[in-house]
């Protein structure tokens, strides 16, 4: 499929009707050729072409569609322009809604929420014969509560503490959450993923532009990665 250049494709119309490319300190005021520009033109080149050798049917044919195939690629461009903007603004305002909220990161260390719990998923690759989730200060590596959650079924399991010490809660201490299972092949460690806070939404550099959530522990993170929310 052959691309046309609007610059060169004007260049060419201009030659065609007789007329010289623009000056630099024109081309700044006015740098393209609108609808009714380019009418003109057609007018003034019939209205003194030698009529002993009048324009071709052809030519004219050309010259009309070539400028309509290149105004229909500028209108494309500002659509798709515009659309982007849109797109960027609704994911802003889409990130902003989510303040306050929690997402869930893979991750094992958590913080309690404004209900003084802490929430997580465990993704199960197959059907276990023992679970044990085991809560931990992060920073002291103290064990605060042991759950023994028995045997469960392949998939996504989510968990939760509820009774969590005052001390802990007033401190806002970090928690971190290590879970152990066995399939059969005896106990092995298994990465849980946690609720955490989102603190603030931004928009990155670069040409992607995307929105960023600063979460709690976790720092930045794509919003379009974020898949779950409470």
């Amino acid at each position: 499929m052959t691309t046309i250049d609007p610059n060169s494709a004007q260049t060419a119309l201009f030659e065609k009707l007789g007329i010289s490319k623009q000056s630099e300190a024109q081309k700044a005021t006015k740098d393209t050729l609108g609808q009714s520009d380019f009418l003109k033109l057609m007018t003034t080149q019939l209205q003194n072409q030698d009529p002993f050798a009048p324009m071709d049917n052809g030519d004219f044919i050309a010259q009309m569609a070539q400028f309509s195939t290149v105004t229909g690629i500028g209108e494309v461009n500002s659509s798709l322009k515009k659309l982007v903007e849109e797109f960027d603004q609704a994911r802003i305002a889409t990130a902003s809604n989510l303040l306050g909220h929690s997402v869930l990161v893979p991750g094992n260390v958590g913080r309690p929420n404004e209900e003084g719990e802490l929430h997580g998923v465990l993704d199960l690759p197959e059907q276990t014969f023992m679970t044990k989730l085991t809560y931990l200060d992060a920073d002291t590596n103290e064990e605060l509560f042991a759950e023994d959650l028995g045997p469960l079924g392949s998939g996504l399991f989510g968990f939760s503490w509820s009774n969590i010490p005052r001390d802990i809660l007033d401190g806002n201490k970090r928690i971190k959450i290590e879970a152990l299972i066995d399939t059969g092949n005896g106990p092995e460690q298994l990465s849980p993923s946690i609720y955490s806070k989102v603190i603030s939404a931004s928009v990155g550099s670069g040409e992607t532009k995307q929105v960023l959530l600063n979460v709690e522990d976790y720092g930045d993170l794509d919003v379009s990665s974020a898949v779950n929310f409470r």
